[in-house]
């Protein structure tokens, strides 16, 4: 089968205080899209990368990973990461119409292992329409009401932190991004939104989402160590 990964690119980052586009953002030097991108490829089950940039940088993100030595395919990102998701969907499969297993995944999740990738895929492959990678949920939530109350304390036992690269068979994530509209937070969501069941397998500690200068610090302290710049 025929794996492509869109990669939504074209957040801002204003939270990360860097002054560019979020993936942009370096560690140990290299751009948060570099290491993103790298471990995409050398996970060794992904064909190809449709990477959705600020529509002003495509030029300059398109050339950033030719020098490092990655095939990308760049096109220009949307307004929010669910338009620029649609529009790498769209660029996908027009341009590889043999796709079969589609991943989305997000460009400051930039350390997620190789391994993490090839579950997500085999899972796919194996039949599953839709597949996230989750964690456990480590410390208690609490549900608020609009005044910041406290209005109950859910049973974390059945809570998942979820990660990505999520994956989907080409034919159910057209359907949903077609009936679902784009009010998710997530893939997922969308697929869930038109009653696919969805399948959780394990995530990984570094698939953590690199957000705010705290991630940057901790990517920069642990998450890139012996990572190729």
């Amino acid at each position: 089968m025929s794996t492509v990964v869109l990669v939504p690119a074209a957040g801002r980052g204003e939270r990360l205080g860097h002054g560019v586009p979020k993936a942009l953002v370096p560690v140990r030097g290299v751009a948060l899209l570099v290491h993103a991108v790298r471990g995409l490829l050398s996970a060794g089950r992904v064909r190809h990368v449709v990477v959705a940039a600020p529509p002003a940088e495509v030029s300059a993100t398109s050339a950033l990973l030719t020098a490092h030595g990655l095939v990308a395919e760049v096109v220009p990102g949307g307004a929010d990461r669910t338009a620029s998701v649609r529009l790498a969907f769209e660029h996908a499969l027009r341009v590889h119409p043999d796709v079969r297993t589609v991943l989305v995944h997000d460009a400051a999740r930039a350390f997620t292992p190789p391994s993490v990738v090839n579950a997500v895929v085999a899972a796919v492959e194996s039949g599953s329409p839709a597949v996230i990678p989750v964690l456990p949920v480590a410390d208690t939530v609490k549900r608020v009401d609009a005044h910041d109350v406290v209005q109950d304390t859910p049973d974390r036992a059945a809570l998942r932190v979820v990660q990505t690269p999520q994956g989907f068979d080409v034919a159910t994530l057209r359907r949903a991004y077609a009936e679902a509209g784009d009010s998710a937070t997530d893939d997922a969501g969308l697929v869930e939104k038109i009653g696919v069941p969805v399948l959780t397998i394990p995530g990984h500690p570094r698939a953590m989402k690199v957000t705010t200068p705290f991630d940057l610090a901790i990517a920069e302290a642990v998450l890139a160590e012996g990572a190729p710049a």
